[in-house]
């Protein structure tokens, strides 16, 4: 299980410029309107060779200071609850806020690491204009200058320092599949209909489920862990916004299941959320399923099936070798062809193929296509392997790796999937040197 380190603050103080730069991709869109950063966003890092998970609470509500004063609250009392660690950002430029004074009233009671990170300090003036942070009360602090990266290294440093060491815990070696999706695409009903009796409430308010449970499951003589996440829990204090929560119950399920059933409501289609959860079980390489729920509630002709799945390709592409099942809850329609699809995508993950046959199989149609030619030098593929890792990783050894750009790296990958069936496996292809 990685850490989870989470970045709080008031809207505009660069959290999603400093969130960016760890990620190093603009996954957050950055934008000096206040409160642009309208979804959660959440990547993963690394930092001295340690590996955590980075959430960005972004500045989330348009409109009035006190609107938002309620929000930043929820924010900082969820980070608290599931962060191993805090960064809390001020900015130099405004200096010490009213808001920046709550959100450090909230943290100082916190038993886990706070970093007071003091953003825009990009010269000596403004070095010794962040001493008014002292009287937050949080001690020391650190300077940085998001948008140009001086001071992060320090930070990281000492964040990565505080984190606990994650035990690993002891797992029972059977698979897990996790199922993920938005509050309310009926996660929880799945799990009672394939269970059969009710083990978790069920009720149509969204984000009734407590937390993560696991339950172990036996079909078509293959035992595995249900991990279900609608894992919400309710706090007195987290009334509306459960969004964040829900998000990061999926982060921790999903970086640690082997399949995620990504659970989607049909009447409200592959919408942004779901495909966040959709890229982060992508990401993290792990197997996934599209489950469309409620479909029983679609007005049908003979096309619509079709239609809506070519929609949901369209929006997965280039990942578009994924099962897609439309099922009804409700009615019990192909819960039990969900979980059959799911333990195929299980198995294609774990599938191991031999050198001999790879070889065998891929040299001849690599010869037929070889890569292009870069700069009159032509690359020669000799030898492939699969590499000993949990998921499909696959090395092609040749004499000038460098020359072999992505769209032949995602023909090589397509030949693995017509060759060997990875349906629902994120594959990864290597070009190394012989």
């Amino acid at each position: 299980m990685s850490n989870i380190v989470a970045v709080v603050g008031r809207p505009n103080v660069g959290k999603s410029t400093f969130f960016n730069r760890l990620i190093k991709r603009r996954e957050a869109i950055v934008d000096a309107v206040s409160g642009v950063t309208r979804d959660r966003h959440y990547g993963k890092t690394d930092w001295n060779g340690k590996e955590f998970s980075l959430i960005d609470t972004g500045g989330y509500v348009v409109g009035s200071d006190d609107v938002f004063e309620a929000e930043i609250d929820k924010q900082v009392e969820l980070a608290i609850d599931e962060a191993d660690a805090i960064i809390f950002m001020v900015d130099v430029e405004t200096g010490v806020t009213g808001m920046d004074e709550d959100v450090a009233k909230l943290l100082r009671r916190v038993d886990k690491p706070v970093f007071l990170v003091v953003n825009k300090v990009d010269n000596n003036k403004r070095a010794e204009d962040a001493v008014e942070f002292y009287s937050l009360g949080l001690g020391e602090y650190y300077t940085i200058a998001s948008i140009n990266g001086s001071g992060t290294g320090d930070l990281l440093d000492a964040v990565v320092e505080a984190l606990p060491e994650k035990e690993e815990v002891e797992e029972d070696e059977l698979p897990r599949f996790a199922v993920v999706g938005r509050p309310n695409a009926g996660k929880s009903s799945f799990i009672n209909a394939l269970i059969g009796e009710d083990r978790y409430i069920v009720t149509d308010i969204a984000g009734t489920t407590r937390d993560s449970i696991d339950t172990k499951y036996n079909r078509f003589g293959f035992e595995f862990n249900l991990v279900d996440t609608a894992g919400i829990r309710r706090k007195s204090k987290v009334k509306e916004d459960l969004e964040f929560y829900s998000v990061m119950r999926s982060v921790r399920a999903i970086e640690h299941c082997d399949v995620c059933l990504v659970v989607l409501d049909a009447t409200r289609g592959f919408d942004g959320q779901v495909q966040n959860i959709f890229w982060l079980a992508e990401r993290n390489r792990k197997g996934i399923v599209i489950l469309v729920n409620k479909w029983d509630l679609i007005e049908k002709d003979t096309k619509t099936a079709k239609a809506f799945e070519q929609h949901i390709r369209q929006e997965m592409a280039p990942f578009t070798d994924v099962p897609i099942v439309f099922m009804s809850v409700l009615n019990k329609q192909r819960i039990f062809k969900a979980i059959e699809t799911a333990v195929e995508v299980y198995k294609n993950r774990t599938k191991r193929i031999k050198t001999s046959v790879l070889n065998e199989t891929l040299l001849p149609i690599i010869e037929h296509m070889p890569p292009p030619a870069y700069k009159g030098k032509f690359v020669k593929i000799k030898y492939i392997m699969q590499l000993p890792t949990p998921q499909p990783q696959f090395a092609f050894f040749c004499n000038l790796p460098q020359y072999v750009k992505e769209p032949y790296k995602r023909f090589l990958e397509n030949k693995l999937r017509e060759e060997f069936d990875f349906n629902g496996v994120p594959v990864s292809v290597y070009m190394r040197k012989k």
